[in-house]
């Protein structure tokens, strides 16, 4: 089940937040070493988890988390302009209509085939929230493994700098376009949306 939700500005609003925020510590504190805040132990909230930020959520009907992104708009503070700027030849790009991806997460707990069939619903649900909501591009900050996979996935992307290393890992930022093709790119590229998970989202906050 896909949820489209906007924070309250509450640190933990629900059961479906919970369980992001609690894998999100789980994959980027505890598995990969990051250096960010956390909430109560066991929460992974940062200074852009805020009333501006959007979510798609991917997860069972009980509100186990399977997958997670965060989506935050370019004209307002976010990772790329915050916190590595450097990664931009040409400055951070900014647009009322590009938001910016982060905290793309992957429950730990996936077995290899069901990280593939949620891996591809996630990106799948972010283009149709694109195309839903008038975003015309993305942009990301991802390792260089990452990045090889996003260049794979079909759509329109590109770099918006060479790979450097930040705090000890080696980060690229990305440009990613959406056009009303992109979809067609990604099931041309093997991306599709799993039978199993509905990805029809819930309608939006205003």
């Amino acid at each position: 089940m896909l949820h489209v939700l906007q924070s309250d500005a509450r640190p933990v609003p629900d059961a479906v937040f919970r369980a992001m925020f609690a894998a999100r510590k789980s994959v980027f504190v505890d598995l990969l070493k990051w250096d960010v805040p956390v909430l109560a132990d066991r929460y992974e909230i940062d200074q852009f988890d805020d009333e501006h930020a959007t979510y798609l959520i991917l997860a069972q009907p009980d509100g186990t988390h399977l997958g997670s992104a965060r989506l935050l708009p370019t004209m307002r503070p976010h990772l790329l302009d915050s916190v590595c700027p450097e990664l931009c030849e040409d400055g951070p790009p900014r647009a009322p209509d590009m938001f910016e991806i982060s905290r793309f997460c992957l429950d730990r707990h996936l077995r290899a085939v069901e990280r593939r069939a949620v891996r591809d619903t996630l990106v799948t649900a972010l283009v149709d929230h694109a195309l839903a909501h008038g975003i015309t591009a993305y942009s990301a900050v991802a390792t260089l493994g990452w990045v090889q996979q996003i260049l794979a996935f079909g759509w329109r992307c590109c770099p918006l700098g060479p790979p450097k290393r930040v705090e000890g890992a080696l980060l690229a930022a990305l440009r990613i376009d959406i056009a009303a093709d992109t979809p067609g790119l990604l099931a041309a590229a093997g991306i599709r949306a799993a039978a199993a998970l509905r990805t029809t989202p819930a309608p939006q906050p205003a």
